[in-house]
Protein backbone atom coordinates (compact mmCIF):
# COMPACT_ATOMS: atom_id res chain seq x y z
CA UNK A 1 0.00 0.00 0.00
CA UNK A 2 1.27 3.69 -0.76
CA UNK A 3 1.05 5.67 1.99
CA UNK A 4 1.57 9.56 2.17
CA UNK A 5 3.62 10.11 5.17
CA UNK A 6 5.50 7.42 7.66
CA UNK A 7 6.45 8.84 10.87
CA UNK A 8 9.62 6.68 12.09
CA UNK A 9 10.44 5.16 15.28
CA UNK A 10 8.79 6.90 17.51
CA UNK A 11 8.19 6.18 20.89
CA UNK A 12 3.95 5.86 20.85
CA UNK A 13 2.40 6.29 23.85
CA UNK A 14 -1.42 5.61 24.24
CA UNK A 15 -4.16 5.52 26.96
CA UNK A 16 -2.83 1.37 27.81
CA UNK A 17 0.42 0.97 26.16
CA UNK A 18 3.60 2.60 25.30
CA UNK A 19 5.99 1.15 22.71
CA UNK A 20 8.32 1.76 19.64
CA UNK A 21 7.01 1.69 16.20
CA UNK A 22 6.33 3.36 12.99
CA UNK A 23 2.80 4.69 11.81
CA UNK A 24 1.66 5.17 8.68
CA UNK A 25 -0.62 7.82 7.21
CA UNK A 26 -2.98 7.55 4.22
CA UNK A 27 -5.30 10.24 3.07
CA UNK A 28 -5.84 11.94 6.39
CA UNK A 29 -6.18 8.74 8.03
CA UNK A 30 -3.61 6.43 10.63
CA UNK A 31 -3.40 3.45 7.63
CA UNK A 32 -1.27 1.47 9.79
CA UNK A 33 1.25 1.15 13.35
CA UNK A 34 4.17 -1.02 13.34
CA UNK A 35 7.61 -1.42 11.09
CA UNK A 36 6.75 -0.14 8.19
CA UNK A 37 8.19 -0.47 4.76
CA UNK A 38 7.75 3.44 3.49
CA UNK A 39 8.15 3.14 -0.06
CA UNK A 40 8.17 6.24 -1.82
CA UNK A 41 6.12 8.15 1.19
CA UNK A 42 7.42 11.35 3.00
CA UNK A 43 9.18 9.43 6.27
CA UNK A 44 9.38 11.90 9.41
CA UNK A 45 12.34 10.51 11.62
CA UNK A 46 11.24 10.36 14.88
CA UNK A 47 13.89 8.13 17.07
CA UNK A 48 13.74 9.56 20.43
CA UNK A 49 10.49 11.51 20.02
CA UNK A 50 7.09 10.54 22.12
CA UNK A 51 3.71 10.17 20.02
CA UNK A 52 0.66 11.13 21.28
CA UNK A 53 -2.84 11.48 20.20
CA UNK A 54 -3.81 15.21 19.38
CA UNK A 55 -4.71 16.89 22.66
CA UNK A 56 -8.74 17.03 22.44
CA UNK A 57 -9.43 20.39 25.10
CA UNK A 58 -13.49 20.39 25.54
CA UNK A 59 -13.47 24.04 27.60
CA UNK A 60 -12.35 26.77 25.90
CA UNK A 61 -14.37 30.56 24.99
CA UNK A 62 -12.90 31.74 21.58
CA UNK A 63 -14.33 35.23 20.47
CA UNK A 64 -16.68 35.36 23.76
CA UNK A 65 -18.22 38.59 25.15
CA UNK A 66 -18.46 38.76 29.18
CA UNK A 67 -18.82 41.17 31.52
CA UNK A 68 -18.51 44.25 29.18
CA UNK A 69 -15.57 42.42 27.37
CA UNK A 70 -14.58 40.41 24.66
CA UNK A 71 -11.62 37.70 24.76
CA UNK A 72 -8.81 38.35 23.33
CA UNK A 73 -8.56 35.41 21.38
CA UNK A 74 -11.04 34.72 18.47
CA UNK A 75 -11.11 31.67 16.87
CA UNK A 76 -8.00 32.39 14.33
CA UNK A 77 -5.59 33.13 17.53
CA UNK A 78 -6.88 31.23 19.77
CA UNK A 79 -6.93 27.95 17.71
CA UNK A 80 -3.10 29.20 16.72
CA UNK A 81 -1.92 28.98 20.38
CA UNK A 82 -3.97 25.16 19.99
CA UNK A 83 -1.82 23.35 17.80
CA UNK A 84 1.51 24.89 18.86
CA UNK A 85 0.43 23.77 22.08
CA UNK A 86 -0.28 20.50 20.53
CA UNK A 87 -4.06 20.30 20.57
CA UNK A 88 -5.50 19.41 17.68
CA UNK A 89 -9.26 19.88 18.14
CA UNK A 90 -11.64 22.15 20.59
CA UNK A 91 -14.88 21.72 21.89
CA UNK A 92 -16.11 25.62 22.20
CA UNK A 93 -19.21 27.00 23.48
CA UNK A 94 -22.07 28.55 21.68
CA UNK A 95 -23.71 30.79 23.56
CA UNK A 96 -27.35 31.26 23.78
CA UNK A 97 -28.74 34.57 24.57
CA UNK A 98 -32.18 35.21 26.37
CA UNK A 99 -35.36 35.42 24.20
CA UNK A 100 -32.87 33.82 21.46
CA UNK A 101 -33.44 30.20 19.60
CA UNK A 102 -30.60 27.61 20.02
CA UNK A 103 -30.05 27.40 16.07
CA UNK A 104 -29.50 31.46 16.32
CA UNK A 105 -26.77 30.73 18.90
CA UNK A 106 -25.31 28.31 16.55
CA UNK A 107 -25.38 30.13 13.81
CA UNK A 108 -23.72 32.63 15.52
CA UNK A 109 -20.70 30.35 16.00
CA UNK A 110 -20.83 28.79 12.86
CA UNK A 111 -19.88 31.85 11.52
CA UNK A 112 -17.08 32.73 13.75
CA UNK A 113 -15.42 29.39 13.46
CA UNK A 114 -16.02 28.87 9.82
CA UNK A 115 -12.51 29.16 8.15
CA UNK A 116 -11.14 30.75 10.96
CA UNK A 117 -10.00 27.66 13.13
CA UNK A 118 -6.21 25.94 12.19
CA UNK A 119 -7.68 22.94 14.34
CA UNK A 120 -10.82 20.70 14.47
CA UNK A 121 -13.67 22.54 16.38
CA UNK A 122 -17.11 21.11 17.99
CA UNK A 123 -19.83 23.13 20.22
CA UNK A 124 -21.50 22.66 23.41
CA UNK A 125 -24.32 24.73 23.95
CA UNK A 126 -24.85 27.39 26.78
CA UNK A 127 -28.33 27.41 27.48
CA UNK A 128 -29.88 30.38 29.71
CA UNK A 129 -33.43 30.74 28.37
CA UNK A 130 -35.59 27.12 28.73
CA UNK A 131 -39.11 27.52 29.18
CA UNK A 132 -40.75 23.88 28.55
CA UNK A 133 -41.82 25.12 24.96
CA UNK A 134 -38.20 25.59 24.11
CA UNK A 135 -37.20 21.71 25.19
CA UNK A 136 -37.21 20.11 21.92
CA UNK A 137 -34.66 22.64 20.62
CA UNK A 138 -32.36 20.56 22.37
CA UNK A 139 -33.37 17.33 20.11
CA UNK A 140 -32.63 20.06 17.15
CA UNK A 141 -29.04 20.68 18.15
CA UNK A 142 -28.62 17.17 18.61
CA UNK A 143 -29.36 16.37 15.18
CA UNK A 144 -27.15 19.32 14.44
CA UNK A 145 -24.19 17.29 16.03
CA UNK A 146 -24.28 19.10 18.95
CA UNK A 147 -24.98 16.81 21.85
CA UNK A 148 -23.79 18.49 24.97
CA UNK A 149 -25.01 21.11 26.70
CA UNK A 150 -23.76 23.65 29.85
CA UNK A 151 -25.55 25.21 32.29
CA UNK A 152 -24.80 27.48 35.33
CA UNK A 153 -25.16 27.85 39.07
CA UNK A 154 -23.60 30.89 38.98
CA UNK A 155 -23.89 34.77 37.60
CA UNK A 156 -27.30 35.37 38.53
CA UNK A 157 -28.67 37.79 36.18
CA UNK A 158 -26.26 36.34 33.13
CA UNK A 159 -26.43 32.60 32.84
CA UNK A 160 -27.31 30.99 36.17
CA UNK A 161 -30.62 28.62 35.83
CA UNK A 162 -32.55 27.71 38.79
CA UNK A 163 -32.66 23.85 39.96
CA UNK A 164 -36.22 23.89 37.71
CA UNK A 165 -34.11 24.54 34.68
CA UNK A 166 -31.86 22.57 35.16
CA UNK A 167 -33.60 19.38 36.41
CA UNK A 168 -35.78 20.07 33.07
CA UNK A 169 -32.65 19.88 30.94
CA UNK A 170 -31.19 17.03 32.39
CA UNK A 171 -34.27 15.01 32.35
CA UNK A 172 -34.17 16.03 28.29
CA UNK A 173 -30.96 14.28 28.06
CA UNK A 174 -32.76 11.12 29.33
CA UNK A 175 -34.68 10.99 26.18
CA UNK A 176 -32.51 12.99 23.28
CA UNK A 177 -28.95 11.21 24.81
CA UNK A 178 -27.37 14.66 25.23
CA UNK A 179 -24.72 15.37 28.18
CA UNK A 180 -25.15 18.14 30.58
CA UNK A 181 -21.68 20.26 31.72
CA UNK A 182 -22.47 22.06 34.93
CA UNK A 183 -20.71 25.32 36.43
CA UNK A 184 -21.17 24.18 39.70
CA UNK A 185 -21.09 27.02 42.24
CA UNK A 186 -24.13 28.56 44.53
CA UNK A 187 -24.30 32.11 42.74
CA UNK A 188 -26.82 33.17 45.14
CA UNK A 189 -24.25 32.98 48.74
CA UNK A 190 -21.37 34.35 46.12
CA UNK A 191 -23.86 37.33 44.82
CA UNK A 192 -24.20 38.28 48.53
CA UNK A 193 -20.71 37.66 49.84
CA UNK A 194 -19.81 39.95 47.08
CA UNK A 195 -22.20 42.65 48.00
CA UNK A 196 -21.20 42.49 51.42
CA UNK A 197 -17.55 43.00 50.26
CA UNK A 198 -17.73 45.69 48.04
CA UNK A 199 -19.77 47.71 51.00
CA UNK A 200 -16.87 47.07 53.17
CA UNK A 201 -14.75 48.77 50.67
CA UNK A 202 -12.58 45.30 49.74
CA UNK A 203 -12.29 46.08 45.83
CA UNK A 204 -8.78 44.01 45.19
CA UNK A 205 -8.33 41.18 43.25
CA UNK A 206 -8.46 38.81 46.20
CA UNK A 207 -11.50 39.23 46.99
CA UNK A 208 -12.82 37.45 43.82
CA UNK A 209 -11.31 34.42 45.64
CA UNK A 210 -12.52 35.16 49.10
CA UNK A 211 -16.59 35.70 48.35
CA UNK A 212 -15.87 32.78 45.96
CA UNK A 213 -15.46 29.73 48.91
CA UNK A 214 -14.95 26.09 48.21
CA UNK A 215 -18.03 25.03 50.04
CA UNK A 216 -20.06 27.24 47.89
CA UNK A 217 -18.85 25.16 44.88
CA UNK A 218 -19.14 21.80 46.77
CA UNK A 219 -22.44 22.25 47.95
CA UNK A 220 -23.73 23.39 44.29
CA UNK A 221 -21.56 20.30 43.04
CA UNK A 222 -23.67 17.94 45.19
CA UNK A 223 -27.00 19.77 44.51
CA UNK A 224 -26.17 18.83 40.54
CA UNK A 225 -25.00 15.72 41.39
CA UNK A 226 -29.03 14.97 43.13
CA UNK A 227 -30.73 16.42 39.75
CA UNK A 228 -28.66 14.14 37.42
CA UNK A 229 -29.29 11.44 39.84
CA UNK A 230 -32.84 12.17 40.24
CA UNK A 231 -33.27 12.68 35.98
CA UNK A 232 -31.62 9.33 35.82
CA UNK A 233 -28.99 10.79 33.66
CA UNK A 234 -25.05 11.75 33.65
CA UNK A 235 -23.75 14.80 34.36
CA UNK A 236 -20.02 16.30 33.95
CA UNK A 237 -18.56 19.20 36.10
CA UNK A 238 -16.26 21.73 33.97
CA UNK A 239 -13.50 23.25 35.54
CA UNK A 240 -13.69 21.62 38.96
CA UNK A 241 -11.16 23.60 41.06
CA UNK A 242 -11.90 22.11 44.54
CA UNK A 243 -10.76 19.48 46.36
CA UNK A 244 -14.22 19.27 48.61
CA UNK A 245 -16.03 19.79 45.55
CA UNK A 246 -13.90 16.87 44.07
CA UNK A 247 -15.23 14.32 47.26
CA UNK A 248 -18.89 15.07 46.30
CA UNK A 249 -17.76 13.37 42.45
CA UNK A 250 -15.97 11.09 44.37
CA UNK A 251 -18.70 9.69 46.71
CA UNK A 252 -21.49 9.62 43.61
CA UNK A 253 -18.77 7.54 41.68
CA UNK A 254 -18.75 5.11 44.26
CA UNK A 255 -21.98 4.42 44.68
CA UNK A 256 -21.73 3.99 40.60
CA UNK A 257 -23.63 7.12 39.53
CA UNK A 258 -22.58 8.30 35.73
CA UNK A 259 -20.73 11.31 37.29
CA UNK A 260 -17.59 13.28 35.13
CA UNK A 261 -15.50 16.10 36.20
CA UNK A 262 -12.26 17.74 34.58
CA UNK A 263 -10.01 20.05 36.15
CA UNK A 264 -7.74 22.74 34.47
CA UNK A 265 -4.05 23.18 34.84
CA UNK A 266 -4.21 26.80 36.51
CA UNK A 267 -5.88 24.61 39.46
CA UNK A 268 -2.61 22.03 39.61
CA UNK A 269 -0.18 24.72 39.08
CA UNK A 270 -1.59 28.08 40.70
CA UNK A 271 -3.14 29.22 43.91
CA UNK A 272 -4.92 31.88 45.89
CA UNK A 273 -1.27 33.22 46.58
CA UNK A 274 -1.05 34.69 43.07
CA UNK A 275 -3.61 36.70 44.25
CA UNK A 276 -1.28 38.81 46.37
CA UNK A 277 0.65 39.83 44.24
CA UNK A 278 1.40 43.45 44.26
CA UNK A 279 -0.73 45.99 43.06
CA UNK A 280 -3.76 44.82 40.19
CA UNK A 281 -1.32 41.75 39.17
CA UNK A 282 -3.70 39.71 41.02
CA UNK A 283 -6.75 40.24 38.24
CA UNK A 284 -4.44 38.36 35.84
CA UNK A 285 -5.59 35.44 37.78
CA UNK A 286 -9.44 36.05 38.62
CA UNK A 287 -11.49 33.37 36.85
CA UNK A 288 -13.98 31.52 38.24
CA UNK A 289 -14.01 29.07 39.72
CA UNK A 290 -11.24 31.29 41.51
CA UNK A 291 -7.72 29.61 42.46
CA UNK A 292 -8.04 27.92 45.80
CA UNK A 293 -5.59 27.97 49.11
CA UNK A 294 -1.98 26.01 48.98
CA UNK A 295 -2.50 22.42 49.51
CA UNK A 296 -6.10 22.00 47.45
CA UNK A 297 -3.63 21.01 44.55
CA UNK A 298 -1.94 18.11 45.66
CA UNK A 299 -5.63 16.79 46.36
CA UNK A 300 -6.65 17.52 42.40
CA UNK A 301 -3.63 15.47 41.58
CA UNK A 302 -4.39 12.54 43.78
CA UNK A 303 -7.60 12.68 42.57
CA UNK A 304 -6.64 12.93 38.58
CA UNK A 305 -4.39 9.80 39.32
CA UNK A 306 -7.73 7.45 41.75
CA UNK A 307 -9.83 8.60 38.54
CA UNK A 308 -11.86 10.86 40.50
CA UNK A 309 -11.11 13.18 37.90
CA UNK A 310 -11.28 12.04 34.14
CA UNK A 311 -10.28 14.98 32.33
CA UNK A 312 -8.01 17.95 32.19
CA UNK A 313 -9.27 20.52 30.22
CA UNK A 314 -8.47 24.65 30.37
CA UNK A 315 -11.21 27.08 30.17
CA UNK A 316 -9.16 29.00 27.77
CA UNK A 317 -11.07 32.46 28.09
CA UNK A 318 -8.45 34.84 27.51
CA UNK A 319 -8.57 38.54 28.50
CA UNK A 320 -6.38 40.72 28.07
CA UNK A 321 -4.76 43.01 30.92
CA UNK A 322 -4.75 45.74 29.11
CA UNK A 323 -7.75 47.42 26.30
CA UNK A 324 -6.80 46.29 22.92
CA UNK A 325 -8.18 48.43 20.06
CA UNK A 326 -11.49 47.79 20.53
CA UNK A 327 -11.15 45.05 23.17
CA UNK A 328 -11.55 46.05 26.79
CA UNK A 329 -9.09 44.24 29.07
CA UNK A 330 -9.20 43.48 33.16
CA UNK A 331 -8.29 47.15 33.90
CA UNK A 332 -12.21 47.37 33.94
CA UNK A 333 -12.07 46.24 37.27
CA UNK A 334 -9.44 48.55 38.55
CA UNK A 335 -12.11 49.99 40.81
CA UNK A 336 -13.64 46.67 41.73
CA UNK A 337 -13.08 42.78 41.67
CA UNK A 338 -16.45 42.36 40.82
CA UNK A 339 -16.13 44.03 37.51
CA UNK A 340 -12.86 42.48 36.61
CA UNK A 341 -13.56 40.20 33.54
CA UNK A 342 -13.19 36.54 34.60
CA UNK A 343 -10.79 34.22 32.85
CA UNK A 344 -7.57 33.44 32.09
CA UNK A 345 -5.31 31.66 28.84
CA UNK A 346 -4.35 28.51 28.85
CA UNK A 347 -5.16 26.00 25.54
CA UNK A 348 -1.35 26.32 24.48
CA UNK A 349 0.24 25.36 27.75
CA UNK A 350 -2.07 22.46 28.93
CA UNK A 351 -0.03 19.66 27.24
CA UNK A 352 3.49 20.34 27.68
CA UNK A 353 2.53 21.75 31.67
CA UNK A 354 1.12 17.86 32.15
CA UNK A 355 3.98 15.94 30.54
CA UNK A 356 6.62 17.79 32.93
CA UNK A 357 4.18 16.01 35.39
CA UNK A 358 4.81 13.10 33.57
CA UNK A 359 8.50 13.66 33.93
CA UNK A 360 8.10 14.32 37.57
CA UNK A 361 6.38 11.70 38.22
CA UNK A 362 2.76 12.52 39.01
CA UNK A 363 1.25 11.03 36.59
CA UNK A 364 1.97 7.69 34.15
CA UNK A 365 2.56 8.87 30.30
CA UNK A 366 -0.50 6.76 29.90
CA UNK A 367 -2.41 8.33 32.08
CA UNK A 368 -1.49 11.86 30.56
CA UNK A 369 -3.01 10.80 26.99
CA UNK A 370 -6.20 9.32 29.05
CA UNK A 371 -6.62 12.41 30.95
CA UNK A 372 -5.68 15.23 27.67
CA UNK A 373 -7.30 13.12 24.44
CA UNK A 374 -8.82 9.80 25.18
CA UNK A 375 -11.27 10.53 27.51
CA UNK A 376 -12.36 13.57 25.92
CA UNK A 377 -12.89 11.94 22.97
CA UNK A 378 -15.13 9.32 24.26
CA UNK A 379 -17.35 11.15 26.55
CA UNK A 380 -17.89 13.87 24.23
CA UNK A 381 -18.88 11.70 20.80
CA UNK A 382 -15.39 12.15 19.39
CA UNK A 383 -14.34 8.33 19.46
CA UNK A 384 -12.98 6.66 17.83
CA UNK A 385 -12.51 9.23 15.13
CA UNK A 386 -10.03 11.32 17.78
CA UNK A 387 -8.29 10.24 20.71
CA UNK A 388 -6.07 7.34 20.14
CA UNK A 389 -3.23 5.94 17.73
CA UNK A 390 -5.07 3.27 16.04
CA UNK A 391 -5.56 2.54 12.21
CA UNK A 392 -8.82 3.98 10.96
CA UNK A 393 -8.36 7.09 13.61
CA UNK A 394 -7.64 10.91 12.38
CA UNK A 395 -4.30 11.20 11.97
CA UNK A 396 -3.69 13.66 14.68
CA UNK A 397 -0.58 13.25 16.49
CA UNK A 398 1.81 15.15 18.20
CA UNK A 399 5.52 14.35 18.51
CA UNK A 400 7.24 15.56 21.59
CA UNK A 401 11.04 15.90 22.14
CA UNK A 402 11.62 14.57 26.11
CA UNK A 403 14.87 16.04 26.35
CA UNK A 404 14.20 19.50 25.17
CA UNK A 405 13.32 21.92 28.00
CA UNK A 406 10.94 24.73 27.23
CA UNK A 407 10.14 27.94 29.09
CA UNK A 408 6.80 29.61 29.11
CA UNK A 409 6.40 33.16 28.33
CA UNK A 410 3.89 35.69 26.51
CA UNK A 411 6.88 36.84 24.40
CA UNK A 412 6.70 33.60 22.65
CA UNK A 413 3.34 31.70 23.11
CA UNK A 414 0.98 32.02 20.38
CA UNK A 415 -2.11 33.08 21.64
CA UNK A 416 -3.13 37.29 21.58
CA UNK A 417 -3.37 37.73 25.13
CA UNK A 418 -0.59 40.24 27.08
CA UNK A 419 0.47 38.06 29.73
CA UNK A 420 0.74 34.56 30.17
CA UNK A 421 -0.61 32.83 33.78
CA UNK A 422 2.76 30.64 34.02
CA UNK A 423 5.48 33.50 32.69
CA UNK A 424 8.79 32.34 33.33
CA UNK A 425 8.23 28.55 34.55
CA UNK A 426 10.29 25.83 32.89
CA UNK A 427 9.35 22.28 31.66
CA UNK A 428 10.53 19.31 30.38
CA UNK A 429 9.40 18.96 26.93
CA UNK A 430 8.48 20.60 24.15
CA UNK A 431 6.55 20.11 20.86
CA UNK A 432 8.48 18.83 17.83
CA UNK A 433 5.59 18.61 15.45
CA UNK A 434 1.72 18.38 15.09
CA UNK A 435 -0.15 16.94 12.29
CA UNK A 436 -4.34 17.14 12.06
CA UNK A 437 -6.06 14.66 9.85
CA UNK A 438 -2.00 13.86 8.41
CA UNK A 439 -1.28 17.48 7.15
CA UNK A 440 1.55 18.76 9.12
CA UNK A 441 1.13 21.97 11.05
CA UNK A 442 4.22 22.52 13.29
CA UNK A 443 7.35 21.49 12.94
CA UNK A 444 9.59 22.74 16.10
CA UNK A 445 8.81 26.80 16.23
CA UNK A 446 7.23 27.28 12.54
CA UNK A 447 4.17 27.16 11.34
CA UNK A 448 3.94 25.01 8.05
CA UNK A 449 0.35 24.25 7.46
CA UNK A 450 -2.92 25.77 6.43
CA UNK A 451 -5.04 28.39 8.21
CA UNK A 452 -8.26 27.26 7.39
CA UNK A 453 -7.42 23.92 8.06
CA UNK A 454 -9.93 22.94 10.85
CA UNK A 455 -13.08 21.27 10.13
CA UNK A 456 -16.22 21.54 12.50
CA UNK A 457 -16.88 17.79 14.00
CA UNK A 458 -20.93 16.70 14.24
CA UNK A 459 -21.09 14.62 17.42
CA UNK A 460 -23.28 11.73 18.37
CA UNK A 461 -25.21 11.38 20.97
CA UNK A 462 -23.49 10.04 24.19
CA UNK A 463 -22.96 5.65 23.18
CA UNK A 464 -22.62 5.05 27.00
CA UNK A 465 -25.04 4.21 29.94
Amino acid sequence: MAYDLVIKGANLVTAADSFVADIAISKGKIAAVGQIDAGGAKVIEARGLIAVPGGIDVHTHFDMPFMGATTADDFATGSAGAVFGGTTSVVDFAIQKRGESLREALDTWHKKAEGNSLVDYAFHMIIVDLPEKRVKEMDDMIKEGVSSFKLFMAYPGIFMSDDATIFRALSRTKENGGMICMHAENGGVIDVLVQKALAAGQIEPKYHALTRPMSAEAEATRRAIALAEMAGVPIYFVHLSAGDAMDEVRRARERGAPVFAETCPQYLYLSYDDYERPGFEGAKFVMSPPLRPKGNEERLWKGLVRNDLQVVSTDHCSFCMKASGKKIGKELGKDSFAKIPNGAPGVETRLLLLWDAVSKGKITANRFVEITSTTPAKLFGLYPRKGHLSPGADADIVLINPKKKHTISVKTHHTAADYNPYEGKTVDGSISHVFIRGKHMVDGDKFVGSKSQGQFLRRPPRNFN
